[in-house]
């Protein structure tokens, strides 16, 4: 078979995040598929077919992209971030076991920069402990499984990354996980919201837990909760590497 699939991470926004190996696969590409804004990050160019698709059919993209592959084209599925955090590879590899005569296929992941760590990096260094990341999406789990995880990482003095806090058609989830929170975590415990980290929108804040409030995330905005050892120094925000 001389065609590929590459599943790639396009990072967290800025161009300039893009790993070299990412924009390589691209340059070669004869197909890139992928969620729709995810996809008009990718400058059009002869030859190049574009794939854009809704967010809720990720094992149809997978499908399309392997079959592509299979045909001997070279195909690229995108997603922001690392496409195996919370994003494309997974679902690849879901069809593959429907489709054992794909895996053949010369198939690639190539990680890219994750909002999480993108955000952490602006913040300063939240993440310098052990850390947990939680999507707070319930559209492929249920609720109870979410406050389960959430409950559990706070007794533990997990530094949590959030991912999917709050959207229009979610919008009551973000504020019951900061209720679970302060049921185990102190007030002042702090919370760095990064909305949009990295393209011309960023918005950087930091709050207590006190003050945190729902409507300070959306779906652009990765939540940091540090742990219980997280400090400030001036305007930057760490966990220390060392545990109590």
């Amino acid at each position: 078979m001389s065609g590929w699939l590459v599943i790639a991470g396009l990072g967290p926004g800025d161009a300039a995040l893009i790993t070299p190996e990412v924009s390589a696969a691209l340059a070669d590409a004869t197909d890139v598929l992928g969620y729709t804004p995810y996809v008009a990050r990718v400058a059009a160019r002869a030859g190049l077919n574009l794939h854009a698709s809704d967010n809720r059919e990720e094992l149809d993209r997978a499908r399309h992209g392997l079959s592509l592959a299979a045909s001997g084209r070279k195909a690229v599925i995108v997603s922001s971030g690392d496409p195996g955090v919370f994003a494309m590879a997974a679902a690849v590899f879901e069809v593959l076991e429907e489709q054992p005569g794909w895996l053949a296929l010369d198939i690639r992941v190539l990680p890219g920069i994750t909002a999480m760590l993108a955000a952490a990096a602006k913040a300063g260094a939240p993440l310098g402990h052990d850390f947990c990341a939680i999507n707070l999406s319930d559209n492929l789990k249920p609720w109870a499984v979410i406050e389960k995880r959430l409950r559990l990482a706070a007794q533990a003095d997990f530094a949590m990354a959030f991912y999917n806090p709050r959207s229009q058609s979610r919008p009551d989830g973000f504020g019951k996980a900061l209720d679970i929170l302060r049921e185990v975590c102190e007030p002042e415990r702090l919370v760095i919201f990064a909305r949009a980290v990295s393209t011309p929108q960023e918005h950087i804040s930091v709050v207590k837990l006190a003050e945190a409030t729902p409507e300070m995330a959306d779906m652009r905005t990765i939540v940091l909760v540090g742990n219980s050892q997280t400090k400030q120094a001036g305007r930057f925000v760490y966990t220390p590497r060392s545990a109590p």
